[in-house]
């Protein structure tokens, strides 16, 4: 084993840390709430589910069948996979047992999307004229699926379908006065045809995302997030409140692979949280810290959380240029987490890591290598040459030549199988969430909600975009507490992003914004589910985790109105490379001057006037103006020169006394 895991893995590796991190994840995070396996059944399951890896890797490369027999036959595989994973109560974990109504559940469910697939072409043919029975067969298979989805995913987004469907069968019996020919009309809108289930969600969840979730399995398998660590030590460590920088640096980098706010806030938490403490910071500022980055680790390009491939698929636009066009407002994200890390850091006068604790340069380029499969998924993607499907499959073939060749985990045909399995596993809620979100997408197009929603926030706005951008923000928040990445970006899509575009924002912009706002109810109170998880392992209280996280990812909620109003953030219109430059700089600035208000401190601790002027001078640089950008850096850089004169002679006058 190299030096560089023996060092990184001290005193981080015991059972007993293994332990806490599933207990917490068990507690926070659904996927974790799992049967327990042993045994020829575990061995079995594991086949199974390592089948299931190896089936979409085929699928997805070869398959020229129908969407209706493809998508069918791969949520019947899932929902097999789902009932044999979860239990139907959270923490009922009993060893080698399945009720028999769970298995009843699971055999009818996958049997319903069997059969639509051996007979689509028939079902095709009769299109909206389906019999009695097939009407059945549909709303057995959805009703199956919202019950997996329950298990696995919770009922907050149950809780918007739920709303949807009541609204959905209200409308269609208005239309066809009949409650049986509405519920036939809309079992065959949602089962049987690709608006619904196996809409655009599913879709491409299984024609990439799990794909993508394949690989960031496999690269885990790589220790590639003890290497992000150890680089994000070395490149901040030493700083004032090194280990906090770390924190932002290490989430960023593995968040975006991981696809799961709650899952990297407690994987890297559990070892960036103890070292904030350790070094003077708050519990509650602790945990904050680690899940607004790990939360932001989903806005992240290159991967985004896996949510960059259904952007692509819902704007029209390839994925490398999404890639693209999301680097910035993350910069512009994580810079701001970076400002009230550091300013708490200068308040507080807390240290960096010690040097004995940080790797050398030397050592972490002998790992490099570990970087391979993801440099070349970036450079497969951005090139072209291939499609994501192919470019996914290379990677995660190199991430298996890696694993062979690494010192401190190599992998062998056992550990292969694991991972296959585990991808598998982690395929399940994206799966079931992503079909759920085509129900939600269904029911919207079934209906034309879109349009009402669109028609009674352009009115309630009239002529003022930022009412409708600040209405849309909420119903985002709303809409996305709870919901998982993928499926969290499909709702937006389908409900909040066509007010906007109506609006007048420009559709890129318009998307991005949606996506911004539905990530953030990971960390926004009441459903903040990566700050509670972030706040057990700080032993921090979680409200308060809650809206110090929310404070500290404040330019989640300052960007999207930057790039909303002024697309040139996301490269969109971009004439001239100096628009790009100012709005860069203004924004840096506009967030500067928010985080300086927000935490009280910029040279010294500043008064509430101090505070209001910083805020109004940081508001003031994010309106897309000249005018106002030059009256706000004016006011931001007066103040803080005021602050760093005042500071100064305010220590003078301690050191003379």
């Amino acid at each position: 084993m190299s030096k560089f895991f023996e060092h990184f893995h001290k005193g981080h590796s015991s059972a007993e840390g293994s332990d806490d991190i599933n207990h917490l994840m068990r507690r926070f995070d659904k996927e974790s709430n799992t049967r327990v396996w042993t045994g020829w059944r575990k061995t079995i399951i594991k086949y199974i589910s390592a089948f299931f890896s190896l089936y979409c890797i085929y699928m997805t490369l070869f398959s020229t069948a129908l969407p209706e027999v493809r998508l069918t036959r791969f949520i019947a595989f899932v929902i097999i996979l789902g009932y044999l994973h979860y239990p139907h109560r959270k923490g009922r974990c009993e060893e080698n047992y399945m009720p028999i109504a769970d298995i009843v559940l699971m055999i009818i469910g996958a049997a319903c999307f069997l059969y639509f697939s051996f007979f689509a072409m028939q079902i095709i043919e009769v299109a909206h004229r389906i019999a009695p029975y097939q009407v059945i067969i549909g709303l057995l298979g959805i009703l199956v699926l919202l019950e997996l989805t329950r298990r696995c995913v919770g009922l907050p987004i149950l809780c918007v379908l739920g709303v949807l469907l009541i609204y959905t069968f209200i409308n269609q019996t208005s239309w066809t006065g009949s409650f049986l020919k509405a519920l036939r009309t809309i079992i065959y809108k949602l089962f049987y045809t690709t608006n619904g289930v196996i809409g655009t969600p599913i879709s491409v969840c299984y024609t990439y995302i799990v794909l993508f979730i394949l690989f960031g399995t496999f690269l885990s398998k790589t220790s590639i997030a003890d290497l992000f660590i150890a680089f994000a030590n070395k490149l901040a460590g030493k700083t004032a409140g090194g280990p906090a920088k770390v924190a932002v640096i290490s989430s960023a980098l593995c968040g975006m692979v991981s696809g799961s706010s709650v899952g990297n806030t407690v994987t890297t938490g559990s070892v960036t949280i103890p070292m904030m403490k350790k070094t003077g910071y708050k519990p509650e500022f602790a945990g904050a810290v680690e899940a607004a980055s790990s939360t932001g680790g989903q806005i992240m390009p290159p991967i985004m959380g896996a949510a960059a491939f259904l952007m692509a698929e819902y704007m029209g636009v390839p994925y490398s240029k999404v890639a693209l066009m999301a680097i910035l407002p993350a910069l512009l994200y994580f810079i701001g987490i970076f400002i009230p890390v550091h300013l708490e850091a200068k308040r507080l006068n807390l240290k960096g890591v010690s040097e004995d604790k940080i790797i050398s340069w030397g050592e972490l380029l002998k790992n490099c290598y570990l970087f391979i499969p993801l440099v070349l998924l970036i450079f497969l993607v951005a090139t072209g040459k291939r499609t994501m499907q192919f470019s996914a499959a290379i990677s995660i073939l190199a991430c298996v030549i890696v694993g062979f060749i690494n010192p401190k985990n190599r992998l062998n045909y056992d550990k292969i199988i694991e991972t296959l399995e585990s991808g598998a596993k982690g395929a399940i809620t994206v799966s079931v969430a992503c079909g759920v979100a085509g129900l939600v997408a269904g029911c919207i197009t079934v209906t034309g909600l879109a349009s009402t929603l669109i028609n009674a926030i352009v009115s309630i706005s009239g002529n003022f975009k930022i009412i409708g951008l600040a209405l849309t923000m909420i119903c985002c928040i709303v809409l996305g507490m709870g919901v998982p990445t993928t499926a969290n970006y499909c709702i937006m899509a389908s409900t909040c992003a066509p007010i906007l575009i109506q609006l007048g924002i420009d559709k890129i912009a318009a998307h991005f914004f949606v996506f911004y706002f539905g990530i953030v109810a990971d960390i926004t109170p009441p459903v903040a589910l990566a700050a509670y998880a972030g706040s057990a392992i700080a032993k921090a209280n979680p409200m308060k985790t809650g809206i110090t996280a929310t404070r500290l990812a404040i330019a989640a909620f300052v960007v999207p109105f930057v790039f909303a109003l002024n697309p040139s953030l996301l490269f969109v219109g971009v004439t001239h490379w100096y628009q790009v430059i100012q709005i860069i700089v203004t924004s840096i600035f506009g967030i500067y001057g928010i985080s300086a208000a927000l935490e009280g401190y910029v040279f010294k601790n500043n008064g509430i006037i101090e505070r209001i002027v910083y805020l109004i001078a940081g508001l003031t640089l994010i309106v897309p103006e000249n005018i106002t950008d030059i009256i706000g850096l004016t006011v931001l850089i007066g103040l803080s020169v005021f602050d760093l004169i005042s500071a100064k002679k305010l220590k003078s006058n301690t050191s003379a006394i």
